[in-house]
């Protein structure tokens, strides 16, 4: 993936406070911001906005390989 690609993605993934990656990579990725009542629920939400954020970057429509939701409470515990 070309620096120009992650950087649309950047900005497609914005509005879910989101961050991408994948320069010089063979994929790419990002993370997102996403609210939902279940985790099940962000999960699948997540990957809809990702899909749709692939697509405004003009990036290739690939299947998503692995998703997971992480609480704001978990990513705390991990940080200490």
């Amino acid at each position: 993936m070309e620096r120009e690609e992650i950087v649309e993605l950047a900005d497609a993934v914005a509005r879910w406070e989101g961050i991408a990656s994948g320069i010089g990579s063979m994929s790419y990725s990002a993370q997102l911001m996403i609210e939902a009542p279940s985790p099940d629920e962000a999960v699948d939400k997540a990957i809809e906005a990702f899909a749709e954020a692939a697509e405004q970057a003009g990036l290739p429509s690939w299947p998503v390989a692995w998703a997971e939701s992480v609480s704001e409470e978990e990513e705390l515990e991990e940080l200490q």
